[in-house]
């Protein structure tokens, strides 16, 4: 274990493991039922609503696998919905009932990330830094298992990480400022939520974005704030 709780994490960082995309018939079957609302372009801010719980108590987080969709929920009521990637059938994200237990708005994983050396940035992982290691960012972390929680990143149309459920630009702080340590998350193949406000969830694919500058990946800049208000 690192100084991070990053084991099966995240080489869910499109830097250091573009060759994990896996490709297989399950893989196919997930796209198959991802589709929902409009895809965001490609690159562009993706811009959600999050709602002020009456009671936050009653908050319960939602995790649909098969739709690659998070629904914050209290009660019946929907406070956000938005797209994630999860873990692939390799290394998949955890099903059952979890907490909320940790919440790091600067989190960087202690596994992944870069060895600085002056203004040489390269990929690497903490064991083979040959110069100042920095760990990628995982920004508003919300740890539910050990090693496994919910971060900012790239969103796939496929599962795409090592269990982790990353979430795109500003729907991870508002993820992050919604939830409290003790929060249940539920996550499973399938949700309620799926026929009622699924189809509405506007989907995300970074895939084909270019690999982000290592320089601003090092710095505090990589962490994305929201452009408005978190809560509603």
């Amino acid at each position: 274990m690192t100084n991070s709780p990053v084991s099966p994490i995240e080489a869910g960082m499109r830097i250091v493991q573009k060759s994990f995309l896996f490709v297989g018939a399950a893989v196919v079957s997930v796209l198959a039922g991802c589709a929902g609302g409009p895809t965001v372009s490609r690159g562009g801010p993706y811009h959600v609503t999050a709602y002020r719980p009456q009671d936050p108590s009653a908050v319960r987080v939602k995790v649909s696998l098969s739709k690659q969709n998070i629904y914050v929920m209290e009660g019946d009521r929907s406070l956000m919905a938005v797209a994630c990637s999860v873990g692939t059938a390799e290394k998949g994200t955890p099903r059952g009932h979890f907490t909320i237990y940790s919440k790091i708005e600067h989190k960087r994983s202690g596994s992944y990330g870069f060895s600085v050396q002056g203004n040489n940035v390269v990929p690497t992982t903490a064991d083979k830094a040959s110069g100042r290691y920095v760990g990628y960012p995982m920004g508003y972390w919300c740890e539910f298992a050990p090693a496994y929680g919910f971060h900012q990143g790239f969103v796939h149309p496929t599962p795409r990480t090592h269990g982790c459920i990353r979430l795109k630009g500003e729907a991870a702080p508002k993820l992050h400022a919604l939830v409290r340590i003790g929060t249940p998350v539920d996550i499973a193949t399938e949700q309620p939520e799926d026929t009622t406000i699924g189809s509405k969830v506007q989907r995300v694919d970074d895939s084909r974005l270019p690999d982000p500058d290592p320089h601003i990946m090092i710095s505090d800049a990589a962490f994305q704030k929201p452009s408005g208000p978190l809560l509603q």
